[in-house]
């Protein structure tokens, strides 16, 4: 209660002329965006969204995941549109926030140090919260300066509901599946999806 609670989502949504055409990943996100805010807490979401080649753009503004957001948890949400993610306008609005409430940050790749996870972006993320969570599965293994970055510089530092969710079915699935099983993959990245491949097949 009354603790400002920087949480990672996964908000990078299907888009198709400013309209969410899939919004799986934010209702993946409620279990822990809700017992954030029913307890009292102030809760920060950050999130990237696509690949912003050139600094901001507004195709890729977190705005419409907020206002989706907005209709589906009975909390207030806030969207806090900087070009830089943290500045003095969204300190400001923290710090106005009652508890129970939450704000979304703007697109964490609208700064290029997030990929490379540049300390001073990290900082300027973790000067917003007292603890963070950490629910994007989709992302999690990336060392960004909003997963891995914030780490060092808030405490405690724990997963969501839903990466619990995912480690629990990918846990099963590697290691104790019930039999026979079927692995359904997609996704555009081929790369990415070959040693999950290997894994499943051994």
């Amino acid at each position: 209660t009354g603790k400002r609670v920087l949480v990672r989502v996964d908000f990078n949504v299907p888009m198709k002329d400013g309209v969410i055409t899939n919004d799986n990943r934010i209702q993946a996100a409620l279990p822990t965006i809700n017992k954030l805010t029913s307890e009292g807490a102030k809760v920060i979401l950050c999130s990237h969204l696509g690949k912003p080649k050139n600094g901001p753009e507004e195709k890729f503004s977190l705005k419409a995941a907020a206002a989706r957001l907005g209709e589906l948890v009975s909390a207030k949400v806030t969207f806090v549109p900087s070009d830089v993610v943290v500045d003095d306008t969204v300190k400001a609005a923290v710090d106005k926030m009652q508890n129970g409430e939450i704000i979304v940050l703007e697109n964490t790749r609208f700064r290029k140090e997030e990929t490379k996870n540049i300390e001073d972006f990290s900082k300027e993320l973790a000067s917003l919260a007292d603890c963070y969570v950490d629910d994007a599965f989709g992302s999690c293994h990336r060392a960004h300066c909003s997963t891995e970055g914030v780490t060092k510089f808030l405490s405690p530092c724990v997963a969501g509901y839903l990466i619990g969710k995912e480690l629990d079915i990918m846990g099963k699935a590697l290691e104790n599946p019930d039999r026979p099983f079927v692995a359904v993959l997609g996704g555009a990245k081929v790369a990415d999806k070959l040693n999950v491949i290997d894994n499943l097949l051994e």
